[in-house]
């Protein structure tokens, strides 16, 4: 509810604050004395389009501050997820109007009006002359007839929209899905060919080509080794004047030597090491030159091995490293088209599951509406039969249309004011006053099923008087046990029902300002009188005094 506006600057006014009772509250005054600027202004607050004509003149801005008491139906979660906190189930909301912008906050915290927008219809109601209003919307109309069901039908809804929703998620990752797979897909064969190319050249050390190259380098100068390796055997140990014999007889010199004296043993050692270390090299010299023979044919595998070796470098990175990255790459794309097709069923299967979880519980829920419907209808029909409309009839249509996120049905109020009138959707009700008594019916029907807590009617006295004017008193009074009413009428006995009475009046002096007052005891019946006969008088006055029941 909203506990209290604060108004400075905005059209006539300079700065008003005004409190309301929780129940039902009424403007009086003049026509013309600004009354609807109070409502317009708690419009403006939430989010309603205006100009910068609102801002009063003389003025850099206005400003308009509400008090609002949510109730236990609010969802706290839509201000928390916007950093916003609301102590006590309180908030503050405000506008700043200037001439070249406005400024909406919530608790001190600047949002959008986007986001006043989708608060404002969670907690208030508003019809006045040039408003739609929430009921007439037909967008609202299958919520509230949803609203209006048993729990389990709520609870059903609610399973069905949070399965939707998940339906649509899915849809998303599968088309994702498949997106990847086509594109992949799309180069899959060259993917499977490149892979098998790598493989069948069968490269585990990256070094291979560097190896080869020096092994092809000995075989392409093997004649040239052999007799090289050979020759230095022959001087070493191969012909007869060799290098080892002609050591062999200073070998012998020196064991002489040391038989002579001792202290050349060292010598002898060193030398006897030496020569057994050269005859060790002939033979070794002499294998090497052994083992020198052509090998063409291992020529020609590595001429070969080298190729192919080229191409790959050449292919996949211009080494035989990369070459192996590559490949690694190569089948990880393989295995992400595997595991891509894999989730492309996985979701296909749950997709088709949820579907049909979906079209079975629809059914149930499009089913519930038609009973629900068979049940508001009479029920809104003999409300508005007490609002002096008794030609009026209402009908709830539930018609097919294609799955969405609320079913596989179409709600839309119609009602006929007249006996020979075909029922039409609300919004092409005609007059003023039947569609106030209309929106006051669906009121009274939905009290207990709508979440919202207040209502403001701007003039829903409009083209009524007489036992209409009794009857729309009745049902506000029964309104105001459960909502938050705030109202603008011209009809006393409208007026004497409310819990709190606010007076509207212009003064017209060196500047039109607008004042508000709120009326007790004998002001009260002064403009109830008023509101009466046109004149405070005797007559005026003990009618003002019966309707107050003073």
């Amino acid at each position: 509810m909203i506990k209290s506006v604060k108004v400075k600057n905005y059209i006539l006014i300079d700065e008003i604050t005004l409190e309301f009772d929780k129940g039902f509250n009424v403007f009086t005054g003049e026509t013309g004395a600004g009354k609807s600027i109070i409502i317009g202004a708690i419009d403006t607050a939430l989010g309603a389009k205006v100009n910068k004509d609102v801002i009063k003149s003389g003025c850099d801005k206005a400003y308009i501050e509400l008090e609002i008491k949510l109730d236990n139906t609010f969802n706290i979660d839509i201000l928390t997820e916007n950093g916003i906190d609301a102590e006590e189930n309180e908030i503050i909301v405000s506008r700043e109007i200037q001439h070249s912008l406005s400024r909406f906050r919530i608790n001190g915290i600047q949002v959008s009006a986007d986001f006043i927008r989708e608060i404002r219809e969670l907690i208030l109601d508003i019809h006045t002359q040039h408003q739609s209003y929430n009921y007439v919307q037909s967008k609202n109309h299958i919520i509230l007839l949803d609203n209006f069901a048993t729990k389990q039908h709520r609870d059903n809804v609610k399973l069905y929209k949070e399965n939707f929703l998940k339906l649509r998620s899915l849809e998303g990752e599968l088309e994702e899905a498949l997106n990847i797979v086509k594109t992949i897909q799309q180069q899959e064969e060259l993917i499977k060919f490149q892979v098998q190319e790598i493989e069948n050249a069968a490269i585990e050390d990256i070094e291979e080509y560097e190896n080869l190259e020096k092994e092809l380098d000995i075989l392409s100068n093997a004649e040239k080794l052999k007799e090289l390796s050979y020759s230095s055997y022959s001087a070493l140990y191969g012909e007869e004047e060799n290098i080892l014999n002609s050591l062999s007889n200073v070998k012998a010199n020196i064991s002489k030597l040391t038989a002579m004296d001792e202290s050349v043993a060292v010598i002898e050692e060193d030398f006897i090491n030496a020569y057994e270390t050269l005859k060790e090299l002939a033979y070794q010299l002499r294998d090497y030159s052994d083992s020198k023979d052509s090998d063409n044919e291992r020529m020609d595998y590595i001429g070969e091995r080298l190729s192919l070796l080229d191409k790959m470098k050449r292919k996949y990175g211009g080494s035989l490293e990369a070459v192996i990255n590559t490949h690694e790459k190569l089948s990880d794309e393989l295995n992400k088209i595997e595991c891509s097709q894999d989730e492309v069923l996985r979701l296909e299967s749950e997709i088709k599951e949820l579907k049909t979880e979906l079209e079975t519980l629809s059914l149930t829920i499009s089913s519930s509406r038609k009973d629900l419907a068979k049940v508001l209808s009479p029920a809104v029909t003999a409300e508005l039969e007490k609002l002096e409309l008794p030609k009026a009839k209402f009908e709830v249509a539930v018609t097919p249309c294609n799955m969405n996120e609320t079913g596989i049905d179409r709600v839309e109020f119609l009602i006929s004011i007249n006996a020979s009138d075909e029922p039409r959707p609300i919004s092409k009700t005609a007059s003023g006053g039947e569609i106030s008594r209309v929106m006051l019916a669906l009121k009274t029907v939905f009290a207990k099923a709508d979440n919202t807590n207040t209502v403001i009617f701007d003039e829903i006295d409009t083209g009524i008087s007489g036992k209409a004017s009794q009857a729309v008193a009745d049902a506000i009074i029964n309104l105001s046990n459960t909502h938050q009413i705030i109202l603008i009428t011209h009809q006393p006995i409208i007026a004497a029902k409310a819990n709190k009475h606010f007076y509207v009046k212009k003064f017209q002096e060196d500047t039109t300002r607008v004042n508000v007052y709120i009326l007790e005891n004998e002001n009260r019946i002064k403009a109830i009188a008023l509101l009466a006969a046109g004149e405070i008088n005797k007559d005026s006055e003990s009618f003002a005094k019966n309707l107050l029941g003073i």
